[in-house]
């Protein structure tokens, strides 16, 4: 599509008001959001609405879907991977929605233990981040030595940042109306910037110096469950709102339900059919969650849909 003209380059918005990455201005999105990586899910999701009253996929990539939920505003938005694209999504969202936002991620995740398997569900109650620390690989003794650069270490491990706790009880109990008890688990989410080199996988094209990385990060610490890659950024940014905001309309609050498709430690993988029933009980799961959750902010661009 074509580019409107941009007036700022601190916070790039064209003339209609539209956010340059996302591409949604104000009266797109709702204050209840649904954020997922693929667009193909972000449309599975949507046939779950009531009615749909917005979609549009931007030129970056990320499609936007706005219906209505039993008879609530809430919005899906496919987003693609990584930490950067969470960013993009969450503050042009946040620059263009009225009042508090509650986001819940649906995602995947590989399990980092003999337990969760593949289609279970993890909530992820806290996360941290996992990145890549360039520094490592800059000195050439840190490719040669076996144990690496001394006190450089190659990965960097991050302190834990909390789902919101309200959020995250209304996803758990919305979970086990649909999925058994044993099948639902809470525990901590590391979120990497990588999907191979930051996760402890093998490449043998490249000297990622990562062999004992998920000894590491969970040796001691068995709430650590899973892998993924976005929901610190998402958690991180809920935080930030918080902390720095002056006033409580623009409050983020941010929880995470993880479907297993990898168990890491067994090498076993979700099947189609079980990839599709995880899919289906937590998009139930969640849009109650975000409905029990949210009051619908009064004096916004929704109240002439509502009335």
């Amino acid at each position: 599509m074509p580019i409107n003209q941009i007036h700022d380059a601190n916070f790039p918005v064209d003339s209609e008001g539209r956010t340059y990455h996302v591409e949604v201005r104000r009266g797109d999105v709702a204050n209840r959001i649904v954020t997922v990586g693929d667009p193909a899910r972000a449309k599975l999701l949507a046939e779950s609405l009531d009615a749909i009253l917005f979609e549009h996929m931007s030129h970056r990539g990320f499609l936007t879907i706005t219906g209505l939920y039993c008879g609530l505003p809430v919005s899906i938005v496919a987003i693609g991977m990584g930490f950067a694209n969470m960013d993009f999504f969450i503050r042009e969202v946040r620059a263009v929605v009225d009042g508090p936002m509650a986001v819940i991620r649906l995602g995947s995740c590989g399990s980092l233990s003999p337990l969760p398997n593949p289609s279970d569900i993890i909530v992820a109650d806290r996360t941290y981040a996992i990145t890549r620390n360039f520094g490592f690989f800059d000195a050439p003794p840190a490719l040669d030595a076996p144990g690496g650069g001394g006190e450089i270490q190659p990965y960097l491990v991050s302190s834990t940042v909390d789902a919101d706790a309200k959020l995250t009880r209304h996803l758990i109990d919305n979970l086990l109306k649909w999925v058994p008890k044993d099948k639902v688990y809470v525990g901590t989410a590391g979120s990497a910037d990588t999907f191979y080199a930051s996760q402890g996988r093998k490449d043998p094209n490249f000297n990622d110096h990562n062999q004992d990385l998920i000894t590491q990060i969970t040796k001691g610490q068995p709430e650590r469950i899973a892998f993924e890659m976005e929901a610190h950024m998402l958690y991180h940014l809920a935080r930030c709102s918080q902390i720095f905001s002056s006033s409580q309309d623009k409050v983020i609050r941010a929880s995470c339900a993880l479907m297993v498709y990898i168990n890491r430690a067994g090498n076993a993988t979700i099947t189609p059919q079980q990839s599709k029933h995880s899919l289906e009980v937590c998009t139930k799961a969640i849009f109650d969650a975000l409905v029990d959750d949210m009051p619908t902010q009064k004096g916004s661009v929704w109240d002439k849909v509502l009335d």
